[in-house]
């Protein structure tokens, strides 16, 4: 069986954040969240890296993250394009924002043969999420419906101390299987447990510390990718009548209809593992903290 391919999604510039966060320096070595990702997917036995990144950051982006990738590690680049349209659809006067998740996996799509996993670029996702999800993709063989999976984190292991984030909520039966996402934009944490608000903070709802939610770490089967382009010409049909200027076709959503559709199922892959992210600039030190933690526990080499 063909080793996993991991799909890394680097195209979005961090608009609450600023810049490039997908290579600004995390530790002394000058290590971006990135690199511990690829560090993790190999040990855990990927085989194979599509970055998925905008025309304009390729010459900085293969210089820095890039270059480190271990050579033993096939690597490929995407480009995801607001321009990457199927015939006859034009960009809506004014859009600048690319157009989702799940865009941008479709952009990845002639790269891919084998099973394979997405995460974000500026996620730190933790050795467990890597090896469990690897487990899955090679154990896990295609066929109908399709085995997909996704890693699911405890609310509480998400939240900054900074400010909001957008989770999806993952309700979940069993044995395990998604049921649903619901995508809730603006959680802040409250002590002992978080709460969500839909109406800018009119009104408040809370949500217990232990709620799985998904950080867009999934791991799908290759077909999934005639899917998405089947699905596309429909989303842009709503978007552009609906919300053109920042209408995004999410993976979430793709997966949720092809489940309906019993052409899928989605296991929810529990880890334990400490979710890590800069939403904000001021989360930055927390994360050098972490990271340099980890090091000194042992689970990363202090250079690599």
């Amino acid at each position: 069986m063909k080793k996993p391919a991991l799909v890394i999604l680097a195209a979005g510039m961090g608009s609450r954040y600023g810049g490039l966060k997908q290579m600004d320096p995390m530790d002394p070595q000058g290590h971006a969240i990135i690199d511990y990702s690829i560090y993790d997917a190999k040990r855990a036995g990927f085989g194979k890296i599509v970055f998925v990144i905008k025309k304009a950051i390729e010459q900085d982006f293969k210089e820095t993250i890039g270059s480190r990738v271990p050579k033993d590690l096939e690597v490929c680049y995407a480009f995801q394009e607001v321009d990457a349209l199927p015939e006859g659809y034009q960009v809506p006067e004014g859009r600048e924002k690319p157009w989702g998740t799940a865009h941008a996996v479709l952009c990845a799509k002639p790269f891919i043969s084998e099973p394979f996993a997405v995460i974000n670029a500026d996620d730190y996702y933790g050795v467990n999420g890597f090896q469990v999800m690897a487990d899955f993709l090679t154990s896990h063989p295609d066929g109908t419906p399709a085995p997909f999976a996704m890693v699911g984190y405890h609310l509480g292991n998400t939240v900054t101390d900074h400010g909001y984030v957008s989770r999806g909520i993952c309700e979940v039966d069993d044995n395990r299987q998604l049921i649903s996402i619901t995508e809730r934009t603006h959680i802040e944490k409250r002590g002992d447990h978080a709460e969500y608000t839909e109406d800018d903070g009119a009104t408040w709802t809370s949500l217990p510390y232990d709620k799985l939610v998904s950080m867009n770490f999934f791991g799908f089967q290759p077909m999934i990718m005639d899917e998405l382009e089947k699905g596309f010409p429909e989303f842009l049909d709503l978007a552009l009548s609906k919300n053109p200027l920042k209408g995004e076709y999410f993976i979430p959503s793709v997966a949720s209809s092809l489940l309906t559709q019993g052409k899928a199922t989605m296991e929810v892959l529990v880890s334990q593992d400490q979710w890590y992210g800069v939403t904000y600039p001021e989360d930055k030190q927390n994360v050098m903290d972490a990271l340099q933690a980890l090091k000194d526990q042992g689970i990363y080499p202090q250079e690599f």
